[in-house]
């Protein structure tokens, strides 16, 4: 069971690697028509702003087409063959879906309690999907649909039918079965989501209302579910969901940029629901006080090879909010440091929130920038100025804390191994190619590529102990079928990962931002 909700919270994660950068956009859209701080230049009326104001616009595609992204995405990470095929499928579906919601609430939405002839947005409940007017399911409505049609993809698309109906093979018998499974689905969703919408509703009302005490809570959990995978689980809903705002933190925050720069009302009074979006901030404050700890406390004749390995981490942590190749690091060695760390960043986050921090930093320093600092630096300056140096005084309480722990309990942090013991060199390159009879030492980048996926199975026990292979933002998940076969975590290292979570049968792998290409090419070995 918890394999599958694993999968389930990593399929989240597709669509959501297409924000950073649609984000950045338009927080530079943003900045460049702010008339506060470009003048003249911001004038609506002027060529300057009318280039910005198209940029911005396609940099809301991703914000705007939310929900069919993430019908398109599930299916990436979940369908188990013909993946594309599965997108399409879901997307049809999704599309079929909100087309019988659309019609059953034009006929009978007085008995739903929806009124049809209101505006879309606001409280009315109601959304535009590709031109439908709907009900606002949010990402929530395609999440569900699309994984009804992949569990029906995955039991049913190589299904064979007689000759004579051939043609309804395939896509075609998952979209006609999907059809009219989206009748019931779409009359129960009609009946159902205007009560839910209320229950958010009073949600938000009474999380806003929590204040500092639902600030903590949200990212102590966002921060200590993340070796389980089920952190996906509880920013979600708060990120790019309806828990707190309409649409998400991210677009909510994203489409009141220009109403917040020009306003001189304090940020936590225009947007207090920001202040669970604050958790990117350990990222940018915090690692770096967890590496200058691991350095101080590293053996003097390992302190070159330590600052090798922490500064790269370190600053993709700062720089992109990617925390884990570091976390893991720690979070291997001792579970209880990694405990101590999400106990601080809730800290941190919530002594922020009190100072009047919120916003959508739940990412590293290029989205506190662009979409924060540099926007609304011009009229609420002080606020970010509380935030940066709440922030190195907890980078210091981070070192102060986790030197005093490495040191009191001894913990065998990077550069502090007991042993120096030689990592097993079971599977390595030069012996995977001299296997293969592979003379050509100056093999190709794809080459390599694929021999490091032929190594990474083959550390997972060998083609037929692999049952399942999907993936997150960083982490190459994998079903087997006999545990024990599955190499110790220093033959992966020495592959490149930055290691491995193992729950049982679930093996995630610590690749990087790279593991979509490597679960491709394991996927493609795999199917030889």
């Amino acid at each position: 069971m918890m394999q599958k909700v694993q999968r389930f919270g990593s399929a989240m994660f597709v669509p959501v690697l297409l924000f950073a950068f649609a984000g950045i956009i338009v927080g530079v859209s943003t900045l460049f028509k702010n008339e506060t701080l470009m003048g003249p230049l911001a004038d609506p009326d002027g060529f300057w702003y009318q280039c910005w104001y198209i940029i911005e616009q396609g940099g809301w595609t991703v914000f705007n087409q939310m929900p069919l992204l993430f019908a398109i995405g599930i299916p990436v990470a979940l369908a188990k063959k013909a993946q594309a095929r599965a997108c399409l499928e879901a997307l049809t579906v999704y599309l079929t879906f909100n087309y019988f919601v659309s019609s059953i609430l034009t006929v009978w939405g007085g008995a739903f309690g929806v009124d049809m002839n209101q505006e879309v947005g606001g409280t009315s409940g109601l959304t535009m999907i590709a031109g439908i007017k709907t009900l606002d399911t949010n990402i929530i409505g395609a999440i569900f649909i699309s994984s009804i049609v992949v569990f029906l993809h995955n039991r049913y698309f190589d299904k064979k039918l007689p000759d004579f109906l051939g043609i309804f093979q395939g896509s075609t018998y998952i979209v006609m079965i999907s059809f009219f499974i989206m009748i019931p689905v779409a009359l129960a969703v009609s009946f159902i989501w205007p009560m839910v919408q209320t229950g958010i509703g009073s949600l938000q009302s009474f999380l806003v209302a929590s204040g500092a005490v639902g600030v903590w809570i949200y990212t102590f959990l966002e921060r200590i579910l993340i070796p389980t995978g089920l952190h996906h689980f509880i920013y979600t809903p708060f990120i790019y969901g309806p828990a707190v705002a309409e649409g998400g933190i991210v677009t909510y925050w994203a489409q009141h940029l220009g109403e917040y720069s020009q306003s001189a009302k304090p940020l936590k009074e225009l947007f207090p629901q920001g202040g669970f979006a604050l958790h990117g901030n350990s990222k940018i404050f915090g690692i770096p006080g967890i590496a200058l700890a691991f350095y101080v406390t590293a053996k003097k004749e390992k302190k070159k090879l330590v600052a090798g390995l922490l500064i790269p981490v370190t600053l993709t942590a700062i720089v992109a909010g990617i925390t884990e190749p570091i976390e893991f690091t720690f979070l291997f060695i001792s579970p209880f440091l990694f405990a101590v760390h999400a106990v601080l960043a809730a800290t941190m986050s919530t002594v922020m929130y009190m100072a009047g921090v919120v916003g959508n930093m739940g990412g590293g320093l290029i989205e506190a920038v662009t979409l924060n600092w540099i926007p609304l630096f011009g009229s609420h300056g002080m606020t970010y100025v509380y935030q940066i140096l709440i922030g190195l005084s907890f980078t210091a309480i981070y070192f102060f804390v986790f030197r005093f722990l490495i040191l009191k309990f001894n913990i065998a942090t990077p550069g502090r191994e007991i042993d120096d013991q030689q990592e097993t060199k079971l599977y390595s390159k030069q012996e995977y190619r001299e296997r293969k009879n592979k003379k050509d030492e100056t093999a190709s980048a794809a080459e390599t590529a694929d021999e490091t996926a032929a190594l990474y199975i083959e550390a997972l026990g060998g083609k037929d102990n692999i049952t399942e292979v999907t993936n997150c933002a960083t982490r190459l998940r994998v079903s087997v079928k006999d545990e024990k076969k599955v190499e110790p975590d220093s033959v992966f290292r020495a592959l490149g990962a930055h290691g491995v979570v193992r729950n049982g049968k679930a093996f995630q792998v610590i690749i990087g931002l790279s593991v979509p290409q490597m679960r491709e090419r394991v996927e493609k070995l795999l199917d030889q």
